[in-house]
């Protein structure tokens, strides 16, 4: 397989696993967790939540059995905005292309075991990319204020990684463009930073090390220090098993939610230049902790709870986009693809046949600006 589709399908098939996965323990505590599973969750596991069809106050969502979430829909919804445009996106692109997917052709939805609108699954930080978009006519710049700060854009910008590999500072830039129609402040930055980890994955030679650094040299305010303080404490773990609570104490300082995800604090997920989303800096934690391994990152991201779908999607997409589809265990793609009723390996080839040709056009714009700037070198040694 082209060294380019092995790594961007290791990153979007590890995001799509990691969701599928993580999503029966969303919500829950470890100790939770472990007593519904009989232990640690080691794959595919049945809903945590027998009676799914009647939980409140959300649901009724099958989560578990190997059904990817909306984390996935959204990741493959945004694959297919960059297969139409085939160039670097920016907010605009989010209201012209991204908007009418959501509401305009149902699919298969393997959480409502249904075809629906995408809409009808998003979640209400997601629904309001077509409340102000389609409907309120807003500047898609400015459309992300006043909504929730959560992860909600952070979770599917992995495929704006993958187009901007090896370069995460253009991946920041552009995932922060893109982010303004859905988030603001430190929902907005983490959809920058994860975007740029995910470049820098990309990039051959790249570790896990330099993963951490990039995010660490591009993150701001509380997102930054978030990272800095998970980053340092899960040096120090050897195995995430025994590490759990560690890496919880560590990001608590930075998290809104509090220490009950199902009850928000009453200050929760508003804007702060202190505060961080907690599932990027988990995600780096589990890698660190991990040593980079796909199976042992994913597995911690899972077994950590709380919101830990999104969590295990940042942790597999970086961990396979490092270690390509193989890092990525077959019979977890297998059970995944046989849940969901979709190939989770598909969007791989698409976003890396993408890539490509804006790596293309970015090549040509390089040129144009280098004559330009050839031409005052010119102009300025004649008048010498």
């Amino acid at each position: 397989m082209d060294a380019l589709v092995n790594a961007s399908t290791g990153a979007l098939a590890g995001a799509a696993v990691g969701d599928a996965l993580g999503g029966a323990a969303e919500g829950n505590t470890p100790e939770a967790i472990q007593e519904r599973y009989d232990g640690f969750i080691q794959g595919v596991v049945p809903p945590f939540l027998a009676d799914w069809r009647n939980a409140r106050p959300i649901a009724p969502y099958h989560k578990g059995d190997g059904h990817i979430t909306d984390d996935t829909l959204m990741t493959t919804a945004l694959v297919e905005v960059y297969d139409t445009v085939r160039d670097h996106l920016d907010a605009f692109a989010v209201a012209d292309h991204l908007v009418p997917l959501l509401i305009g052709e149902k699919r298969w939805i393997p959480e409502f075991e249904s075809e629906a609108l995408l809409l009808q699954r998003i979640f209400l930080a997601e629904k309001w990319l077509v409340a102000r978009l389609h409907y309120g006519h807003i500047d898609p710049r400015e459309a992300g204020v006043g909504n929730i700060v959560n992860c909600g854009a952070t979770m599917y910008v992995g495929p704006i990684g993958i187009v901007n590999a090896g370069n995460p500072e253009g991946a920041y830039a552009e995932a922060i463009d893109v982010a303004a129609a859905h988030q603001s402040s430190y929902g907005r930055e983490a959809a920058g930073v994860f975007a740029a980890a995910v470049a820098e994955a990309m990039r051959p030679g790249a570790d896990v090390d330099s993963v951490v650094a990039t995010a660490l040299r591009l993150a701001k305010d509380g997102t930054r220090d978030a990272i800095e303080a998970v980053a340092e404490v899960a040096a120090g773990v050897t195995d995430w098993r025994s590490g759990l609570a560690t890496l919880r104490a560590a990001v608590e300082p930075f998290d809104t939610v509090g220490p009950h995800y199902r009850a928000p604090a009453k200050d929760a997920r508003i804007p702060s230049r202190t505060k961080s989303i907690e599932e990027l800096p988990i995600a780096l934690g589990m890698l660190i902790a991990a040593r980079g391994d796909y199976r042992e990152a994913v597995l911690g991201s899972i077994n950590y709870g709380r919101d830990s779908d999104s969590i295990a999607v940042m942790a597999g997409s970086i961990s396979g986009a490092l270690g390509g589809l193989e890092a990525v265990p077959a019979e977890w793609i297998e059970a995944v693809n046989e849940g969901s009723r979709m190939d989770v390996t598909a969007t791989g080839p698409v976003i890396a046949a993408v890539a490509r040709d804006v790596w293309a056009k970015d090549a040509a714009r390089a040129v144009a600006v280098a004559a330009a700037r050839s031409a005052y070198a010119s102009v300025a040694a004649e008048a010498v």
